[in-house]
């Protein structure tokens, strides 16, 4: 899925929709976000030494098991909230010019919870890796 076809499954919208493309192979979420320097978060993150914030990583990870969660996403009419954040490793810093390779994937389900774990990697190095979960909400209640 290109960034286009990403605003037919996300709720997000620019600045906010990370991704650039993404795709489910296996069962898992493999999404690719190339960082320019152009973004908000790192215009002041830190002037003269650029890095993604550690939150942000952490929602290029969210925004790419939400691509797993498409076909609950659609039977249900549901937005997906994140409901946690759990076990959440920093080991690299992401800079301006990396190109950060994600990979999700769902490891159990409960009523309206999703749980995934995901990791964030740039050429082939561990950036961050987290646990999380989610509540599928009727888009009204969102």
């Amino acid at each position: 899925m290109n960034k286009e076809e990403l605003k037919g499954l996300l709720p997000h919208r620019e600045p906010m929709l990370l991704l650039d493309e993404a795709e489910v192979v296996d069962g898992e979420a493999h999404g690719r976000v190339t960082i320019t320097g152009d973004e908000f978060f790192v215009q002041g993150h830190y002037p003269g030494n650029p890095i993604v914030p550690g939150v942000i990583q952490c929602e290029m990870l969210a925004q790419n098991c939400c691509v797993l969660l498409a076909d609950d996403l659609a039977a249900q009419g549901a937005t997906p909230l994140y409901t946690g954040l759990d076990k959440v490793r920093f080991k690299r810093p992401v800079r301006p010019g990396d190109t950060v390779e994600l990979t999700c994937r769902i490891t159990r389900s409960r009523g309206p919870f999703r749980f995934a774990s995901g990791e964030a990697r740039v050429d082939g190095e561990l950036c961050c890796k987290a646990e999380m979960s989610f509540a599928l909400m009727p888009a009204s209640k969102a």
